[in-house]
């Protein structure tokens, strides 16, 4: 799935969810070092698990962040499955 991601640096969100798992995560964009670390991190994981950890989090002022988008997309490809 590719998700564009609104209010953040990161421009877009490429992942899949295989057999219930987080898998093939990466950015467009963002801060490179903290968006590969949330990849790694969410690799493998139920879609359900990381949207209930990353919702909700900000950035600085923003109202949204990279890990909240990335929440949104994991919701999306949910509700469309």
């Amino acid at each position: 799935m590719v998700y564009k991601t609104k209010g953040t640096c990161s421009t877009e969100i490429h992942f899949d969810i295989v057999d219930g798992k987080i898998t093939g995560v990466s950015f467009v964009n963002g801060c490179n070092g903290n968006l590969q670390g949330i990849s790694r991190l969410v690799e493998g994981m139920a879609p359900e698990e990381a949207i209930s950890r990353l919702k909700g989090i900000k950035c600085g002022y923003k109202p949204t962040s990279c890990p909240d988008q990335l929440a949104h997309a994991l919701e999306e490809a949910l509700a469309n499955a």
